[in-house]
């Protein structure tokens, strides 16, 4: 098979099962702790430089199923291939070159950065856990990352919880990046960030994946972001397997929950960077007055009750 046309990751009939803890009630009357199933026969292939998207409703299994890919998590079937070598079989050298060519940008940013590590110690640990630098070249290199997702050169001197969510979340780029990786997964990459900072850091990781010829493993809920950012989608199901759709121009097909995942058509000159909240149109003409309003609203002075006669009382309620 040409090597172009060669799927970089490849898996097959993956599985994963979690056992629930048992309660006191359940240790006493001898019950079996019960097995929730995150992954049942999942398979599917990414190829070189392709974005996959991967998209479905919360529990489907798709953070299992990333973390599964990075070797966090051991599944209990099926095969993961990179470039054609059995993940799941790796150990010792091999298994750290597999874990510098995929790397994971984690959904929460700030937990996954060290509160007592600046971002100079956080990118220089990667860097020389993978002996990629040596002396002065590390701090160059770190220069250079801060400098690829358009962050300050002295940002490298603070620590994470002086940042913002979308600075983090960039950082975390950067941590993933600094080991030179092939493959890039992002985990609900902007899932708690604003619209605004969304947009950046989306079109920051096409830039990326353009500049660095990344395969990128895209998660996440907003079926809008994978439109603009994916080749192809597949979607975890709460019945198992993983349904999969190819780009392709044409009518925009109907979401149809959990039957399986459906690609977004992307129209004739359809662009995959997405606009800023400032390119948004705003609303033309002037703005209607709401003195009117603003003056009913406003407080009253108090004049005391009015007087009360028998005949005014009815049922309870008071009529003036």
């Amino acid at each position: 098979m040409d090597a172009a046309l060669a799927p970089l990751i490849a898996v097959r009939d993956l599985a994963m099962t979690f056992a629930r803890p048992r309660t006191v009630l359940d240790r006493l009357a001898g019950r079996p702790a019960k097995i929730v199933r995150a992954l049942n026969g999942v398979s599917f292939s990414v190829k070189r430089g392709e974005t996959l998207g991967i998209v479905g409703e919360s529990g489907c299994g798709k953070s299992t199923l990333a973390r599964c890919l990075v070797r966090l998590y051991q599944p209990d079937a099926g095969r993961i291939d990179y470039g054609g070598v059995n993940v799941l079989a790796l150990d010792g050298a091999e298994r750290r070159a597999y874990n510098r060519r995929v790397q994971m940008v984690f959904q929460d940013p700030y937990s996954s950065l060290n509160p007592r590590m600046t971002v100079r110690q956080t990118l220089a640990e990667a860097i020389g856990f993978h002996n990629l630098r040596q002396g002065d070249a590390i701090g160059q290199r770190v220069a250079e990352l801060l400098d690829l997702v358009r962050l300050p050169s002295d940002a490298a001197d603070r620590y994470p919880h002086e940042f913002s969510g979308g600075q983090r979340q960039r950082i975390g780029i950067a941590r993933a990046l600094a080991v030179e990786p092939e493959c890039l997964i992002a985990d609900e990459l902007v899932s708690a960030l604003d619209v605004s900072v969304q947009a950046q850091i989306v079109n920051l990781l096409l830039e990326l994946q353009a500049r660095l010829e990344l395969t990128v493993l895209f998660i996440a809920h907003d079926l809008r972001l994978v439109r603009h950012i994916s080749h192809r989608v597949a979607r975890p199901s709460l019945y198992g397997g993983l349904a999969q759709g190819s780009a392709g121009i044409g009518p925009r097909p109907a979401y149809r929950g959990r039957c399986g995942a459906r690609r977004i058509a992307e129209p004739a000159g359809h662009s995959r960077r997405l606009p800023l909240p400032s390119a948004l149109p705003l609303r033309h003409g002037p703005l209607p007055d709401r003195t009117a309003a603003i003056d009913r609203a406003r407080p009253r002075p108090y004049r005391g009750l009015p007087s009360l006669a028998p005949d005014r009382l009815k049922l309870g309620w008071l009529e003036r």
